[in-house]
């Protein structure tokens, strides 16, 4: 709803009128998240239930052994209702979450983990000796399911907002060149659902009509009117020295009730939320940033779990491997394995394994392929496009990213990690800046955040700036989304060639 601020009194929360219009945001948040609720309540009962018909066939009423025995029942009943409400608590249907980035997955599984943990606690406080069995089935069922419907309503969503529907209408505000960066950034992604209809400059930066593409619509001291009258969903703030810290609290004062939000930004990009950490200092708000660390207990743990999916992986795939293998030595003369010196983690060379796609002696060719396609040396991430060096089978096996398989075995061996930045070839690296060379710190990957976000398509600079924005920010979890992630780009042939 829009508002009305008295000229005379400026710190007041505006007065709403009846004839007030709602705020753009919830023409598309409010059913998506009531959908979400939905299906959300449907998993939890749905692992609930398979998890009692499993472990109880054919039993109504069974009691929790030890001295408090309340019937499964009744803790399924309570385990249903605590862990909705957990996800409601935990803000895993947030508004501001929904529809892109890893956070809300990620909530979705800090909250089950919170929640069975907390189920231990209460069990061996209480005495109860709740069915491991059942623990066992329920708490990985729902965690699937949850997941699961929830990419299916983001999947839906990305189709609505690749049509131009379902976004977020957004007003930026600042100076003319922070609002020019700010504006690309937005736009860089349209999946993640903000689109930016105006911006608001400083009094010396409104000449000119656009900045960025978009209109400029007015100052920044004009920015509350505009958003209301705009119907915004939000209005994002660039830092600017006409912006004071008065001035963005006047700002927020002026958009209460309107159902606006209000983003500031940063300068600092790319950094994650478990690096950052909030604390007040008489009424002033300080960030601070912990440095990245690229050893310690996580970088065991992501080791063990890169090493025993790796060995999981390769036994189940073993007979895809050995027919891939008879179709690349029958396809052309040469051996079944391609292997090449890459460069991986403090700039150690090992020798990566593909399932050979071109012809032998193809990389002697690689310089004329180039200079055919127009390209100017070697690029970091550049890939031919129609290479003619590629052999018939080899086209399907980089279609389907299968030449890659035999990397498992340089996970086995450590050289490599199921997630992380691709390695590259000495003569890529020799081009690396200093934020380039940021990608050699961790162990390179079988896949990573910028295959999943457009593989060979993105053009370098968006490659680059993704492959460190993981590099300093990475969590296990998020490793578990990327490799899921991975298995439906390489499925639709997302940016393969």
């Amino acid at each position: 709803m829009t508002s009305t601020t008295h000229p005379s009194v400026r710190g007041r929360r505006p007065t709403l009128t009846a004839t007030s219009p709602p705020g753009a945001l919830t023409a598309w948040s409010g059913p998506y998240a009531r959908r979400i609720a939905t299906t959300d309540a449907l998993a939890i009962v749905t692992a609930v239930a398979v998890a009692y018909a499993l472990q109880f066939p054919l039993r109504s009423s069974v009691a929790v052994s030890g001295e408090y025995s309340p019937s499964y029942l009744a803790v399924s009943a309570v385990l249903c209702a605590a862990w909705f409400t957990l996800l409601t608590i935990g803000r895993t249907r947030d508004r501001r979450l929904l529809g892109s980035g890893s956070e809300e997955l990620a909530r979705v599984c800090v909250v089950t983990w919170h929640l069975f943990a907390g189920i231990a606690i209460i069990g061996f406080l209480a005495r109860m000796d709740l069915g491991r069995g059942f623990l066992a089935i329920v708490a990985p069922l729902g965690l699937a399911l949850l997941l699961t419907s929830r990419l299916v309503w983001r999947r839906a969503l990305h189709r609505r907002r690749d049509a131009g529907l379902d976004v977020s209408p957004v007003l930026v505000v600042g100076p003319r060149h922070k609002v020019a960066t700010l504006v690309e950034e937005f736009h860089r992604n349209p999946r993640a659902g903000y689109r930016v209809i105006g911006a608001c400059l400083s009094e010396t930066d409104t000449a000119a009509p656009e900045v960025a593409g978009v209109r400029v619509l007015g100052t920044h001291a004009q920015a509350a009117t505009i958003a209301r009258r705009e119907r915004v969903a939000a209005v994002a703030v660039a830092g600017a020295d006409v912006m004071t810290a008065d001035a963005v609290r006047r700002l927020g004062w002026d958009l209460e009730g309107t159902g606006i939000d209000l983003a500031l930004t940063l300068a600092l990009t790319d950094v994650a939320g478990p690096r950052v950490l909030m604390r007040p200092v008489n009424g002033l708000p300080l960030m601070y940033v912990d440095e990245p660390r690229f050893s310690g207990s996580r970088y065991a743990v992501k080791s063990s779990f890169d090493w025993c999916t790796a060995l999981v992986l390769t036994v189940l795939l073993a007979p895809l491997l050995l027919a891939l293998a008879l179709a690349v030595k029958l396809s052309s003369p040469g051996p079944v394995l391609y292997a090449q010196e890459r460069i991986g983690k403090d700039g150690e060379r090992f020798r990566m394994l593909k399932f050979r796609s071109m012809r032998v002696g193809a990389h002697d060719e690689l310089a004329a392929v180039l200079a055919a396609q127009g390209v100017d040396g070697v690029g970091a991430f550049y890939k031919p496009r129609d290479d003619p060096r590629v052999t018939r089978v080899g086209r399907v096996l980089r279609r389907f990213s299968l030449d890659e398989l035999p990397q498992l075995v340089n996970v086995l061996r450590g050289d490599m990690s199921l997630v992380g930045p691709r390695p590259q070839i000495e003569a890529e690296v020799a081009t690396y800046d200093r934020v380039a060379h940021r990608r050699l710190l961790v162990r390179p990957g079988l896949t990573g955040l910028w295959q999943v976000s457009g593989r060979s398509s993105l053009d370098p600079r968006t490659a680059m700036r993704l492959d460190v924005a993981y590099v300093e920010n990475w969590t296990l979890v998020g490793d578990v989304l990327i490799l899921a992630r991975t298995v439906r780009a390489v499925l639709a042939r997302e940016g393969a060639f």
